[in-house]
C-alpha cells in the first residue's frame, strides 16, 4: 500500500544542524490521513514540543479534506507523536538543554499505510553556518552544470 508521497521540510536543513533522527507515528483523525494521502500538508512552520509526558507536533497544516462533512478536522491542531518511552526520555533530556529543539524533517506514508513523521534533534545554525550551506549548495549546482557539458 506504501505510496511514494514524501513531504520534506527543506527549511529545517537550512536553519538547523540535525544531530539525530527519529521516525514517529502520528495520531490522526480519518479526514486528516485522507488529506495527507492527497499531499495537502505543510510542515515548514511546524515544530515539536512536550506537553505533559507526550511529544506533540504543533503548527503542522493539514488542509481540510475536500469530501469531508461536518466531521472535518481543524487544519492546525496539535497532534500526538508516537514514540517508545526510551526515545521520548532521550528527546526530552536533550530538548531541555539550551540550544536544542525538535523539528519535523519529512512526512511519508509507510509500507503498511500509516503516516510517519521523521523528526530530528536539532541545534540552530549561526548566520555564518547558513552562508556556508548556501556556498556548498551553489558549488554543487555549479559542478553539475559543468559535468553536463
Amino acid at each position: 500500500m506504501g505510496t511514494d508521497l514524501s513531504i520534506r521540510n527543506k527549511k529545517a536543513y537550512f536553519e538547523y544542524h540535525i544531530l539525530d533522527k527519529y521516525t514517529a507515528g502520528i495520531k490522526l483523525l480519518g479526514t486528516e490521513i485522507k488529506s495527507i494521502r492527497e499531499g495537502k500538508v505543510n510542515i515548514n512552520d511546524a515544530f515539536c514540543t512536550f506537553i505533559n509526558k507526550g511529544l506533540y507536533v504543533m503548527n503542522m497544516h493539514i488542509a481540510e479534506y475536500s469530501y469531508g462533512s461536518f466531521y472535518n478536522h481543524e487544519a492546525k491542531r496539535e497532534r500526538a507523536l508516537l514514540l517508545n518511552k526510551k526515545e521520548l526520555k532521550k528527546l526530552r533530556e536533550k530538548s531541555d538543554e539550551k540550544g536544542f529543539t525538535i523539528v519535523p524533517l519529512s512526512l511519508f506514508i509507510s509500507e503498511r499505510g500509516f503516516a510517519k513523521l521523521e523528526i530530528g534533534l536539532a541545534q540552530g545554525k549561526k548566520i555564518f553556518d547558513k552562508r556556508e550551506t548556501m556556498k556548498e549548495r551553489d558549488s554543487k549546482i555549479e559542478m553539475q552544470r559543468v559535468m553536463k557539458r
